[in-house]
């Protein structure tokens, strides 16, 4: 085995464990407003994410744009509760995935809503080493009958704030960086299935 397959599995490993054992610190996205048709996005305007996004596994690239546009508009998403994040580090993450689905045509779906047509789960943990702390993410994309149809997989390495460790050394701009290519990924991934 490679030593990159390793490092994988085991974050991998430990990101389910830390799913297991914070399962207390989950996020309901719909107890977040959903922001105004006019809400700015959070991040300031000109200044770049301090996060570096790393390449994620399983992301598609579509084959055609207008293919693409016309399944996401058909889409009714759902994101499930968020396993992993703190609640102040879930909120971004979610106000971003809002924001992110609306400029790719997706529409959210509430979490009692019976049209949904994809439910997106996400399992989330920090590992902090030295002045860094990468969020591990896991997206799992399920069908209204609970079959899972996709994953989204990666993690994000930036600069820990605060000088601290784990969830309060993550910036929200970390969590922003994830929801952007969360729903590009699973845009990509749609326009690709379409066909």
């Amino acid at each position: 085995m490679r030593r990159s397959h390793v490092t994988t599995v085991s974050l991998l490993a430990a990101l389910v464990l830390a799913a297991c054992t914070n399962a207390k610190d989950v996020l309901e996205p719909s107890a977040i407003t959903p922001p105004a048709a006019s809400a700015q996005p959070l991040a300031a305007p000109g200044i770049a994410p301090a996060a570096t996004p790393a390449p994620a596994v399983g992301a598609t690239t579509p084959a055609n744009p207008a293919q693409s546009a016309a399944a996401s508009s058909k889409t009714r998403l759902q994101i499930a509760p968020i396993v992993g994040a703190s609640v102040e580090a879930a909120t971004p993450l979610t106000a971003e995935l809002q924001t992110r689905a609306k400029q790719r045509g997706i529409t959210l779906a509430g979490s009692a809503d019976q049209a949904a047509t994809h439910v997106l789960k996400g399992y989330f943990s920090t590992m902090t080493e030295g002045k860094d702390t990468t969020v591990i993410y896991v997206w799992d994309v399920y069908d209204p009958a609970g079959n899972r149809l996709h994953r989204i997989n990666g993690q994000q390495k930036a600069p820990s704030v605060n000088a601290a460790e784990g969830w309060p050394a993550v910036a929200p701009a970390t969590m922003q960086a994830i929801a952007d290519q969360t729903i590009d990924q699973f845009a990509a991934w749609l326009g690709g299935s379409a066909g």
